[in-house]
């Protein structure tokens, strides 16, 4: 089992974050730069989101997307976050295989 990946999964903001990336439109306003599905969320409305500060929610993501687990992607100056699901499959089956 990859250290990352457990590393970033115990945390339940991060569990949080993966969630509501799982529906982004359901959990998240719109915005002004960037489609919610297909560019992700921006950090600053997960940091939002999470009541934390911008720099705390980016350490959070950074872990995530250090797994593998979120895509990470700039529009403008601003960084926006969605889920990779075909990694996110692989560490479920991983889980499974393990135990």
């Amino acid at each position: 089992m990859d250290v990352t990946v457990l590393k970033a999964l115990a945390s339940v903001k991060r569990l949080a974050i993966l969630n509501w990336l799982r529906d982004p439109v359901a959990h998240f306003p719109p915005q002004q730069d960037g489609d919610l599905v297909t560019d992700g969320v921006c950090g600053l409305l997960i940091a939002q989101k999470l009541e934390v500060s911008q720099p705390t929610a980016a350490e959070h993501l950074k872990l995530l997307t250090g797994a593998g687990l979120l895509h990470a992607k700039k529009v403008k100056q601003w960084m926006f976050y969605r889920r990779d699901e075909e990694r996110i499959a692989e560490v479920k089956r991983m889980f499974q295989e393990s135990w």
